[in-house]
């Protein structure tokens, strides 16, 4: 090995190791600006057991102090089990729902999203989803680009938004902004939260099927855990009827996405737009033929505002992180 390599590899080592698992979609630019703070143990691109991963890398699991990770791979109980020295896990994700938190609770393991103020642009995609679910936007985009010259326009009508009462699953930052967009279109707002809003003047319903029976359109962007995982199963698909749409950009698992392929491809309801799927990056593929869907790859929050902050913020929280613990 040249003399060069092996200062490199030397300095490598002397780096500061953080494992990071997903990768988080911001890792490229992170990578890029924190080279020479981080030896980065890229523990996605291996698909062997993360003990083994760190005996091919000669990293001595206790070294570890600090993860970066996002929602595409789980933070297990056996991976924080395996690290007695971690201190810090970093998602620049707003949902923890990939981190094992009672794990880290019993460990005092800190758990920071670096997401930032992300509602308003997710409520933009959430909108943006409904409105092209309504008026038919992806559909007619298709039908144009294979429509010949002499074929007819075979396009059944969209919707008017305006009037529509919309249900809202989740009235936290995200289904605020939701409500607040949607009521400039002279939507009809209810919710459903896990507790009444005080001075929120939407009707407030407990009952999520019951909720579904009184709107046109659910709006799902609360929080996953056990309590939430298939809050809109078939129940609430058929009392939201055919003529229903739903739309989340919450988690997957909100939506019992078995069922939700089959009332769409019944016509038990009217349509769905998604940004989230139950087993990401798995697509049900029976939905890719169905004109009254529409599908987006988990982006909602990813604009360029967002990279930079979160980028910023994870940088800035592993610093605070390492500087106290030094």
């Amino acid at each position: 090995m040249a003399m060069e390599d092996k200062h490199n590899l030397k300095d490598n080592k002397e780096l500061q190791p953080l494992l990071v698992f997903g990768p988080p979609t911001i890792f490229p630019v992170f990578e890029a600006e924190n080279s020479h703070k981080y030896r980065f143990l890229k523990a996605f691109s291996s698909k062997v057991p993360l003990h083994q991963f760190l005996t091919e890398q000669k990293v001595d699991p206790s070294s570890i102090q600090a993860i970066l990770c996002n929602p595409s791979q789980k933070v297990s109980a056996d991976a924080i089990r395996l690290l007695p020295s971690l201190g810090i896990i970093v998602t620049p994700s707003a949902g923890t729902d990939h981190i094992d938190l009672v794990e880290c609770s019993r460990h005092s393991i800190q758990v920071a999203s670096t997401a930032g103020d992300h509602a308003g642009d997710v409520a933009d995609m959430a909108v943006g989803l409904l409105l092209d679910l309504v008026c038919k936007i992806s559909a007619a985009d298709r039908h144009v680009r294979k429509r010949g010259p002499s074929m007819p326009l075979n396009l059944s009508f969209g919707f008017k938004l305006k009037g529509k009462r919309v249900g809202i699953i989740g009235l936290g930052k995200i289904g605020t902004a939701v409500a607040e967009r949607l009521e400039a279109f002279g939507c009809r707002m209810m919710y459903n939260s896990r507790n009444e809003k005080a001075f929120i003047s939407y009707p407030f319903y407990s009952n999520v099927v019951e909720l579904a029976g009184d709107s046109d359109v659910l709006v799902v962007c609360c929080a996953l855990n056990e309590e939430t995982r298939h809050i809109v199963n078939r129940e609430v698909m058929l009392a939201l009827g055919k003529d229903g749409f739903i739309v989340n950009v919450g988690r997957g698992a909100l939506i019992d996405e078995n069922e939700l392929v089959q009332c769409l491809m019944k016509g038990e309801i009217g349509g769905a737009g998604l940004d989230v799927f139950e087993n990401e990056p798995i697509v049900p593929t029976h939905l890719f033929s169905l004109d009254n869907v529409v599908l987006s790859p988990h982006n909602s929050a990813f604009t360029s505002d967002f990279f930079h902050e979160s980028c910023k913020l994870a940088a800035e929280t592993l610093q605070v992180f390492f500087s106290s613990s030094s």
